[in-house]
């Protein structure tokens, strides 16, 4: 019987969340302005409230899919692909 983890390359966490906080800080920083003029003297709580799931959504089906699929090479420490 063979070892099959042995051949797979081991992701970085590291590398993943350094790209993660890359897209989603001006990610959330762009929704924060267009937020808060919208929402001027709303309590935080609510501010919250309208920020958490478009945030949340959007980098579960967008950001985080987009950057793994584009820096697959990166997290899993090979070689950049060469551009056809």
């Amino acid at each position: 019987m063979s070892d099959i983890s042995a051949t797979r390359p081991v992701p970085s966490k590291l590398r993943l969340s350094i790209l993660m906080l890359a897209a989603v800080y001006p990610f959330v920083t762009a929704i924060l302005y267009v937020l808060m003029p919208l929402t001027d003297g709303w309590p935080l709580w609510e501010r919250t409230a309208i920020l958490a799931p478009v945030m949340v959504f959007s980098i579960v089906y967008g950001i985080a899919p987009t950057i793994q699929r584009r820096f697959a090479w990166f997290i899993l420490r090979q070689p950049r692909p060469a551009v056809a």
